[in-house]
């Protein structure tokens, strides 16, 4: 029975956030200890180093495929125990790569493991709540999992120092062990049998043909991988800009900390927000804003050295600070029509968005030498094609409500 009036169950929040976390710690904790790694695997490219932060995406992109569909056969637990286990094995690999190749590899497969706790977690809430609600706890979900991005770089680099790089790996696995204990110990089943999906071959193919019946899920996949992808641009380059163009190695932790605290601010009142208002009036505000903000950026400093580091800063804040009302609400507005079918569902739109925005980051992150200037026509490019895509659907489906009406 899903429970669309019910208030949000706090461990419950709270253990989502945490299984979506173990995905964050794994990638922002090792943002300080790029430079390092580099050194100790004979990569002294800060282009190509930036790949042990994209190339995890691309695990986790690849292994929604194998867990959405298996976790609608199985039941979500079993597929999350399953996920733990293989990012063990890719965090060993990690720690002992000789070479840039083999710690890609290991990134992918620890993507691909964590792929379990990110998918998995957004199908266990729609089992458990719908519409508005549901983008709701999505919000709350989103705003304790942004906790994770405020310290983590300051925890990656704090046990850097004392230990070394090798340690933020064996850090990370102490963490998911920890979740998959609560896990396992407090977190019923929210398959119900009669949700099962027999295995077969076709279980992929019949869930991409049901998926793609429902337009606004469409939309808002790609719409979530262009955002995704514009985001994904600061993350993998953000090293590189306050450690080296900026200079400002010691203090980078800490601006992480800042920006990822206004996407937890938004994301908070997003949650506050989202039932009064609605998931698609308040996204629509903040993509609008997103866009505008980085033409803005675009328009005064097109031929410009970069800025001071305040400004730059009071622009990626306003930006993040709208990624709060749109992350949350883009994921519960593409998983509300298919919530009979939430595994694949999830899986299938969470890889189309994330195989879209490794691309972007990867290209416009390539454009990322001396000006920060890439970074921010690619936000607006993205933000402008997002907004097409959201008003194109909005007039599509508002059609379709008055003929059926």
């Amino acid at each position: 029975m899903q429970k669309e009036s019910l208030k949000p169950n706090f461990e419950f929040v709270a253990l989502m956030a945490a299984l979506m976390s173990s995905v964050a710690l794994a990638i922002d904790a090792l943002l300080p200890a790029l430079s390092q790694i580099g050194i100790a695997i004979n990569s002294f490219d800060a282009t190509d180093n930036q790949l042990l932060i994209t190339m995890i995406f691309l695990g986790l992109g690849v292994g929604q495929l194998f867990f959405g569909p298996l976790s609608d056969t199985f039941g979500r637990k079993p597929m999350i125990y399953l996920g733990f286990t293989l990012f063990a094995f890719a965090s060993i690999i990690c720690v002992l790569a000789p070479s840039l190749e083999w710690m890609i590899i290991g990134r992918i497969l620890q993507g691909i493991g964590l792929s379990s706790a990110r998918t998995i977690s957004i199908a266990i809430i729609r089992d458990t709540y719908k519409g508005d609600y549901m983008a709701k706890v999505m919000s709350f979900v989103t705003a304790f999992f942004i906790l994770v991005p405020v310290v983590a770089p300051a925890i990656g680099k704090g046990i850097m120092d004392v230990f070394g790089w090798e340690s933020i790996f064996y850090m990370q696995l102490v963490f998911a062990l920890a979740v998959a204990i609560w896990f396992w110990k407090r977190q019923p089943e929210t398959l119900h049998p009669e949700y099962k999906i027999p295995f077969s071959s076709h279980l992929f193919i019949d869930g991409l043909r049901e998926l793609l019946k429902y337009k606004e899920t469409l939309a808002f996949t790609l719409i979530s991988g262009l955002i995704t992808g514009s985001f994904l641009v600061y993350l993998s380059a953000s090293q590189h800009i306050f450690e080296d163009l900026y200079g400002l190695k010691d203090a980078f932790p800490y601006i992480f900390a800042g920006l990822s605290i206004s996407i937890g601010l938004s994301t908070y009142l997003n949650g506050t927000l989202v039932v009064k208002l609605g998931m698609r009036k308040l996204s629509l505000m903040a993509l609008v804003i997103f866009s505008g903000i980085a033409l803005m950026y675009v328009f005064l400093f097109w031929n410009s050295t970069n800025p001071d580091i305040i400004v730059l800063v009071g622009f990626l804040s306003i930006q993040f600070f709208c990624l709060g009302f749109m992350w949350g609400n883009f994921r519960s507005i593409a998983m509300e029509p298919i919530g009979h079918i939430a595994g694949i569902g999830a899986a299938i739109t969470g890889f189309v968005s994330t195989l879209l925005s490794i691309p972007i980051a990867t290209y416009v992150g390539s454009f990322i030498q001396d000006s920060v200037l890439p970074m921010f026509l690619g936000l607006a490019i993205c933000g402008l094609l997002s907004l097409g895509i959201f008003l194109t659907a909005k007039r599509i489906t508002s059609k379709q409500t008055k003929l059926i009406t």
